[in-house]
């Protein structure tokens, strides 16, 4: 079953973009291995909160992302 873990920063996306998200890589999956795999293909959207993310050592906030 291909599966596929996107982390994306919380409350950014609207149900009508994250229905296209996961449409768009279900798609991706089924171009690689078949439209055999488009019915076991599984795609979770974690939505993380601000303050959540860190690179570098140091915590990334919507502020220094451009969000704010």
């Amino acid at each position: 079953m291909p599966f596929a873990n996107l982390k994306v920063p919380a409350d950014t996306l609207t149900p009508e973009s994250k229905k296209k998200l996961i449409d768009a890589v279900t798609d991706a999956y089924a171009d690689v291995y078949g439209e055999r795999a488009r019915a076991t293909t599984l795609v979770l959207l974690e939505e993380v909160p601000d303050g959540g993310w860190g690179l570098g050592g140091g915590i990334l906030t919507a502020e220094m992302l451009g969000r704010s």
